[in-house]
C-alpha cells in the first residue's frame, strides 16, 4: 500500500504547481543566477582580443584545455573573468574535508556544530582565494608565452600589469561564482555548485550535437559510429538513472508498543542505504584536484618551452604524461573517483551516530546486537556498497573516454558530463517534488483547521 507521501507526489499536477508560490520565487532565482553565470562567460578578462583568443585556443585545444572548457562552458575559451569556474572553490573544499578528518584542530571544529561548519567555511573561502590566485596568475603568464611562440597577440599589452588585471578578474570571477553558488543553495533550487557546473556542460550541449550530426552528414564520420555514440549516450543515461536510485534497504524493529486499541504491535521500518552515497561529488572532487596542477604545468611548460634548461623539458615532458586521455591521466582519475567515493560515503553516513540513535530510541537490525555491533555492521554494509558504488562511477566516467580515444574521436560530452548532468538533474527534480508535497500538506492542514472551525 503506497505511503501518504507517494499518493500525495501521485497527484501532483501543474495546477498544485501554479499555486506554490514558494518554489516559483525559488525557481526564477535559480534560472537568474543561471543566466547571469553564462553571459559572465562572455565577458572577457582587461586585456584580451576575443578573436586572436579564439584563433589561439584552436592551436592548443585537446587535452587537459578541453576538459576544462567544457566544465566551465566554453568560458576558458573566450577567457572570461570567470573561466576557471568554481573548481579553485572545489579544490579548497576537499583539501578543508580532508583536513577536517586529519587535523585535530579543524576536527574539533566540525564537531561544534553550525559555528564551526561557518569557520570552516570562512577557511574554505580563503584558500579559493590563494589557489585561484596562483592559477590566474600562471593562466595570464602562459596566454602571453604561448601567443608569442605562436605568432598570435591574443593579449594586447604584455607586461605586469596585464598579469595583475588578469589574476584579479579571475579572483574576482571565482568568488562571484562561489556566492552565487551558496545563494542557489540557500534561495533557489538545488546544489548551486552543481548547478553551475550542469549549466556549463549543458550550454556545449548543442554544439557536441551540431559537431556529431554535421560529421555524419558530410561524411568525416561513419554514420554507423554516430548511431553507436547517440545509443550509448541513451544506455548510459538509463544505466545512470537506475543506479541512482538503487539503494539497501535495511530493516529496523522497534520494541511492542502499546496501541489505541489496547494491542500490542511491533513496528518495522528500513533505513534506505543508497548504492551510489557519494552522488556526483567523486568525479567532481577527482577531476578538479588533476585539473588544477595539470592547467599550471602547462602554462608553465609554455612559459619555458623556447629555453633549454632541464626544469622546462621536465615541465614539458610531465604535462605531456599526464594530458587528458592518456594512461597515467586515467589511472589517476580512476583512483581519485575511488578514494573519495570511500571518504565522501564516510562523510555522508556515519556509522557511529546513526547505531547509537537507533539505540536511543530502541531500534535494532534483526540478529545484530545494538551499540557497536550495529556500527560494525553498518561499517561492514557500507564498504560492500561503496565498492559497487566506486566501480560503477569508474566505468560511467572512464569507459567512453577510453573508447573515445581509442577511436579517436573528439567527442567531448564523455560519462563524467553525463553522469553530472543526469545527477544533478534528478536531485533537483526530487527537491522540487519535496516543495509541492510540502505545499499540499500545507493546504490540507489549512483545510482542515477550516473544517474545525466551521463546526464549533
Amino acid at each position: 500500500m503506497a505511503s501518504a507521501a507517494e499518493q500525495l507526489a501521485s497527484n501532483i499536477s501543474l495546477a498544485s504547481f501554479s499555486k506554490a508560490t514558494e518554489l516559483k520565487r525559488r525557481l526564477w532565482f535559480t534560472l537568474g543566477a543561471l543566466i547571469l553565470f553564462r553571459l559572465l562567460s562572455f565577458v572577457p578578462i582587461p586585456g584580451i582580443d576575443p578573436h586572436a583568443m579564439e584563433s589561439l585556443y584552436q592551436t592548443q585545444s585537446g587535452g587537459v584545455l578541453d576538459f576544462f572548457n567544457t566544465f566551465s562552458g566554453g568560458a576558458l575559451q573566450r577567457m572570461s573573468i570567470v573561466a576557471l569556474g568554481v573548481m579553485p572553490y572545489i579544490t579548497a573544499s576537499i583539501v578543508v574535508q580532508l583536513g577536517a578528518t586529519l587535523y585535530p584542530a579543524w576536527a574539533a571544529l566540525k564537531k561544534e556544530g553550525e559555528t564551526g561548519r561557518k569557520k570552516l567555511n570562512q577557511y574554505t573561502r580563503y584558500l579559493t582565494v590563494l589557489l585561484t590566485m596562483v592559477q590566474g596568475y600562471f593562466i595570464a603568464v602562459g596566454l602571453e608565452s604561448i601567443g608569442a611562440q605562436q605568432g598570435i597577440n591574443a593579449v594586447v599589452i604584455p607586461g605586469m600589469l596585464f598579469r595583475i588585471a588578469a589574476t584579479i578578474s579571475l579572483v574576482g570571477g571565482t568568488l562571484f561564482l562561489m556566492w552565487i553558488g551558496e545563494q542557489i543553495t540557500s534561495r533557489g533550487i538545488g546544489n548551486g555548485v552543481s548547478l553551475i557546473i550542469m549549466a556549463g556542460i549543458v550550454a556545449r550541449l548543442p554544439q557536441v550535437i551540431g559537431q556529431l550530426l554535421e560529421g555524419g552528414r558530410t561524411g568525416s564520420m561513419n554514420p554507423l559510429l554516430v548511431v553507436g555514440i547517440i545509443v550509448l549516450c541513451a544506455a548510459l543515461i538509463l544505466f545512470i538513472c537506475f543506479m541512482e536510485r538503487a539503494q539497501r534497504r535495511v530493516l529496523v524493529q522497534y520494541p511492542k508498543r502499546a496501541t489505541a486499541r489496547g494491542m500490542m504491535q511491533q513496528e518495522r521500518s528500513h533505513l534506505p542505504i543508497k548504492i551510489n552515497t557519494a552522488g556526483v561529488i567523486p568525479p567532481i572532487f577527482a577531476s578538479s584536484l588533476l585539473l588544477m596542477p595539470l592547467t599550471v604545468l602547462q602554462m608553465a611548460g609554455a612559459r619555458t618551452a623556447g629555453s633549454e634548461s632541464a626544469s622546462s623539458e621536465w615541465l614539458i615532458t610531465v604535462s605531456t604524461f599526464l594530458q587528458h586521455g592518456s594512461p597515467a591521466f586515467m589511472t589517476l582519475y580512476a583512483l581519485g573517483i575511488v578514494f573519495f567515493c570511500f571518504f565522501y560515503t564516510g562523510v555522508q553516513f556515519n556509522s557511529e551516530e546513526t547505531a547509537e540513535n537507533l539505540k536511543r530510541h530502541g531500534g535494532f537490525i534483526p540478529g545484530i546486537r545494538p551499540g557497536k555491533a550495529t556500527e560494525h555492521y553498518f561499517d561492514y554494509l557500507l564498504n560492500r556498497i561503496t565498492v559497487l558504488g566506486a566501480t560503477y562511477l569508474t566505468i560511467i566516467c572512464l569507459v567512453p573516454e577510453i573508447l573515445s580515444a581509442q577511436a579517436g574521436l573528439n567527442f567531448r560530452l564523455g560519462g563524467t558530463s553525463l553522469l553530472i548532468v543526469v545527477n544533478v538533474t534528478m536531485d533537483t527534480v526530487s527537491q522540487i517534488q519535496s516543495h509541492l508535497i510540502a505545499h499540499q500538506y500545507g493546504d490540507l492542514i489549512k483545510k482542515a483547521k477550516l473544517k474545525g472551525a466551521r463546526k464549533k
